[in-house]
């Protein structure tokens, strides 16, 4: 019998958990991470995620990317983790006062356009009214009076947004994989391949790492990417199309939160109505009707390989349908 599905308002509020992991991050890298080493610490933040996360999905599966999986894998690697991540730490170390979180209020904008232009999926009128609100809500709470707008710091934090919104589209567009461990596990591990060398080359040997900051990567890596991302890429995939941006507002919602205690940053009137309707707006994410659910399902063909074993009990040795794994939840 096929299992009850679990409630949207469940996977909504797991989904939450990894942006607002995400928003612990503007204070892990400006404390405890070495300075001016975006590529470093974008590496190790993904490598050894990565690595673990294919542990973990070589106990329960054998799936490896294998022909036309590779190029999606590869290009969601790249959108989700081996650009953004650069982009977005080189933005945290340029522009102070959670700048370069406001940035991640345009992401409900974005994931809508690029939709239409890669889905075809015409954007509603709701849709880009509460995407406009919610980042004039994100830029109340996180941009205050006298913040540095150094022009290479907002171009970053831009860049790295327009990455991770094409993550969100793309992941929703390509076929799911049997086993999302794995596959997040391989994202991870490719980016990984390639910013290491690369930070090697570009900034040189690391530098003497702390215990504090061996935590902070430790964290870093598996809290808030290997486990977030698992969070996030099933709320994409099962959350209504506009969700998870509004979903992701909690990411800035939260580094302003945590500048106030930890940094002992002030709150101005403004930024607490900024918050009011920056959580609004992430409510909104958590409560889309069942109707605005994707609708679309596309079998991950078993390699043939593994075929015979896929046969299901009693379908009888004369079946001519071949083997599949479903994607919808």
């Amino acid at each position: 019998m096929k299992a009850e599905a679990r409630d949207p308002r469940l996977t909504a509020l797991a989904t939450l958990l990894a942006p607002i992991s995400w928003g612990t991050t503007y204070v892990v890298v400006t404390q405890l991470l070495p300075a001016g080493r975006p590529l470093l610490v974008a590496a190790l933040r993904v490598a050894p995620a990565g690595l673990l996360l294919l542990v973990l999905g070589r106990l329960t599966s054998t799936w490896r990317p294998r022909g036309r999986e590779w190029g999606h894998t590869a290009t969601l690697a790249l959108c989700n983790f081996g650009l953004f991540f650069p982009l977005l730490i080189g933005a945290v170390y340029r522009l102070p006062g959670g700048v370069a979180a406001a940035a991640g209020g345009i992401q409900p904008i974005l994931v809508t356009a690029f939709s239409w232009v890669v889905a075809r999926r015409s954007p509603r009128r709701h849709e880009l009214a509460v995407g406009a609100v919610a980042a004039v809500g994100v830029a109340l709470v996180v941009v205050r009076p006298g913040a540095g707008l150094d022009p290479v710091g907002v171009a970053l934090a831009l860049a790295a947004n327009v990455s991770f919104a094409s993550g969100v589209v793309l992941t929703r567009r390509f076929p799911a994989p049997p086993n999302r461990v794995a596959a997040t596990g391989w994202q991870l591990a490719m980016a990984g391949a390639v910013l290491l060398p690369v930070a090697l080359v570009v900034e040189g040997p690391p530098p003497h790492v702390p215990g504090s900051g061996v935590g902070g990567f430790a964290y870093l890596s598996i809290v808030a990417t290997g486990v977030a991302f698992l969070l996030w890429f099933d709320g994409i995939r099962k959350l209504p199309a506009p969700a998870p941006p509004l979903l992701g507002l909690a990411a800035p919602v939260t580094g302003a939160l945590l500048g106030w205690v930890v940094l002992h940053e002030s709150l101005s009137p403004v930024q607490l109505v900024g918050f009011a309707i920056t959580v609004a707006a992430i409510a909104r994410g958590a409560t889309l009707p069942e109707a605005e659910r994707p609708v679309r399902c596309e079998p991950w063909p078993v390699p043939a390989a593994s075929a015979r074993s896929a046969t299901p009990t009693g379908g009888g040795a004369g079946s001519a349908t071949s083997p599949s794994i479903p994607t919808c939840p």
